[in-house]
Formats: C-alpha cells, structure tokens, sequence
C-alpha cells in the first residue's frame, strides 16, 4: 500500500485552504441570495492560490521530490483523495436533518445548497472547485514530468496537452467570479456528487488520460493534426468562455451589449426576461458544445485516432482510449444536465420558455442536437 501517496493528499488539500484564508481576496457578490434576499458574497483568490501552489511544488521539485512524484505515486494519491471525499460527504450532509427523499439520494445530491464557513470566509463550493482545479494543476505537472521517459517523437502532444489544459485551469480561475452565475451555484447541493467529485474525480479522472498516455506510451500525432487540436481547443474555448461571460454581463446589466457586438434581444413578461440573441441565439447551451470541443482536443493531442493501432498489445491498445474518456463523460454530464435545466427554466419561465425554444431550437450542437 502507498501510504506516502495517500497522505500527500490531505496535506496538499490543508495547504491549499490555508492559503485560500491567507491570502488576500476579492469580495464578490454572487447570482444566489439568502433567507434575507441579499446576494450571497464570496471570497476569490484563485489566481492567487494557484501561483503559490505551482511555485511551491516547482521548489519541492527542486531537491525535496522527485519532479514526477506524484506520477510515481498516482494510485495511492487517488486511494488518499477518494478517502477524503468520503469523509468530507459524511461530515457536511450526516449532522443535518433529513429532508425530503431517500438516504442515499440526500447523501448523493447534498442537503444544503449554499453553505459558508467563518462568517463567509469560505464558501464550501467554490472551495471545492480550487482545491479540485489546483490539485489538478499539480498532478498534470508531474505526470507530464515523467514524459522524459517516452519516445521524442510523443512528447510534442504531451507539452501540448499539459499547455492546453493549464489553460483551462487558469481561465477557469481567473473567471471565478463568472461561475458564480452558473448551474452548479445555483441549482446544486453540496453530498458525495459535488464534494467527492470535486476532491477525487475532478483532479484524477480529468488527468487519467496524461497520466495512462504517459505510462504507456502517448502517440506520436503528426504536427497537422496538433495544429488542428490547438484550433479546436481554442474555438471550444470561444464557445464556452464567450456564452458563459454574455451571460454574466446579461444577468448584472440586461442591456450590456457583450464585447460591444452583440445587442441583447431579450424576451420578458414583466417579471422574468430572457435572452435569445449572441451565443444564447445559437443554441440554448453552446456553452457545452464548447466543453465538449476542448476536453475532445486535449484527447486527440495524445491519442490521434489513426495511431491506435500502433500501441504495443492489446493492454497498451485500450491504453490509448482512456484520454478519450473524458469528452465522453462531458457528453454523458452535460446531456442530462441541459435536460434537467430544461425542466427548470420550463417551471420558472412558463410560456417565456416556450417562446426561447420556439426561437433557438437547438439544445447543444446547432443543426445536429
């Protein structure tokens, strides 16, 4: 049993909320009021957070681990993690009262919605998106440390993944603030779905892919096919960070016309409004399209599908389609989650949303679904 791996976890966890109260942050108001009506408001500092991390391991690297330590270590880290999770799901949901439902779904889906720690200091879902996204950063670091040890040839879609997928760490960081206004805040609870996912799923499964490419092998896509990855990667990026940020702007200021382009064509009924026009004229969440682009890239710049052949056996061969696990999950995630928001824009909106769906018929991907 690796019980180094498994403890680094916890501590790296501890350190990580240590430096979320440490330093300093922005105060930001959220979309989710309390009992009173007043916009909840959060303490931000990811950016930050995530600075001190990186540059914390690097010196460790340095001479305390090995670069790649946490790749040497990955399955007693991801045992370390998943225990966490399971304490941290009992501990939150276990002393509330039972509400409506079963005890397992209350287990799974959470009781409490919005809950803060230390008169607001923490607010425990948006802590459990950066240690999730911090965690991540740092096992993609030292998995893609141990790429030395592949073929040269490979190592060019290794960089690019790792280049790509920081990316998506630091933007979803530096756009903390806009999350604020996103189906997670809002409509979920905090059980094992948000708190083990964040705290085991989220930082190991999204980084299966590198560290089992690495391991076995990643293939050596050809420089087109990497051009045409980063594209894609960018254009998804477009999708998701553009429809997500309209969106923000939109829901602080109806009449923002977002990156000076795109005039909102709301409709309203006097008490709700809509907004049917820019990315939210596309489809009625090309925001998950976009999703779905980038985790489907950061896939393809290790496992080129005309390289599976390649892969040494039949092991070495499944080997290849693990990167390719996670736009799969994006798919199975985000279809039910549009269904469901569906559903609740339909009890909220009424014959509001009758009209939106008359006007975008598209649900994700325009022309297609």
């Amino acid at each position: 049993m690796d019980v180094a791996g498994m403890l680094a976890v916890p501590a790296i966890y501890a350190a990580i909320v240590a430096l979320h109260l440490i330093l300093p942050a922005r105060r930001v108001a959220g979309y989710v009021r309390d009992a009173a009506g007043r916009p909840l408001r959060y303490r931000l500092n990811g950016i930050a957070v995530l600075a001190i991390a990186v540059v914390a391991w690097a010196a460790l690297a340095r001479g305390w681990v090995a670069p790649d330590w946490l790749f040497r270590h990955r399955h007693g880290a991801a045992i370390g993690a998943a225990i966490v999770g399971l304490v941290f799901t009992f501990a939150v949901v276990l002393p509330l009262q039972r509400g409506g439902g079963g005890a397992l779904a209350q287990l799974y889906l959470g009781r409490r919605e919005n809950p803060q720690l230390l008169g607001g200091r923490i607010d425990l879902k948006m802590l459990l998106y950066l240690v999730g996204a911090v965690m991540l950063q740092l096992n993609l670091l030292s998995y893609a440390a141990h790429a030395g040890c592949v073929a040269p040839a490979a190592r060019a879609g290794v960089m690019l993944h790792l280049g790509l997928f920081s990316a998506f760490v630091l933007d979803y960081l530096a756009f903390e603030h806009v999350h604020l206004y996103t189906y997670d805040l809002f409509a979920e609870r905090v059980g094992f779905k948000l708190g083990w996912g964040c705290l085991a799923f989220y930082p190991f499964f999204y980084s299966a892919g590198l560290a089992s490419a690495v391991a076995h092998g990643p293939s050596a896509t050809p420089t087109p096919a990497l051009v045409a990855v980063a594209l894609t990667f960018v254009a998804g990026w477009c999708l998701a960070r553009g429809a997500n940020l309209q969106k923000y702007h939109f829901k602080r200021d109806p009449q923002h016309r977002f990156l000076g382009l795109f005039t909102p064509v709301v409709i309203e009924d006097g008490t709700h409004r809509v907004l049917c026009s820019g990315f939210w004229g596309v489809s009625r969440h090309v925001n998950y399209l976009g999703e779905i682009l980038m985790a489907s890239a950061l896939a393809a710049a290790l496992s080129w599908p005309p390289s599976w052949g390649s892969a040494d056996g039949p092991l070495g061969w499944l080997a290849t389609l693990v990167p390719w696990s996670y736009p799969l999950y994006y798919v199975l995630l985000l279809v039910p989650r549009q269904r469901d928001d569906d559903r609740r824009c339909q009890a909220k909106y009424g014959p509001l949303w009758d009209e939106y769906r008359r006007r975008v018929r598209w649900r994700i991907v325009p022309g297609l679904y």
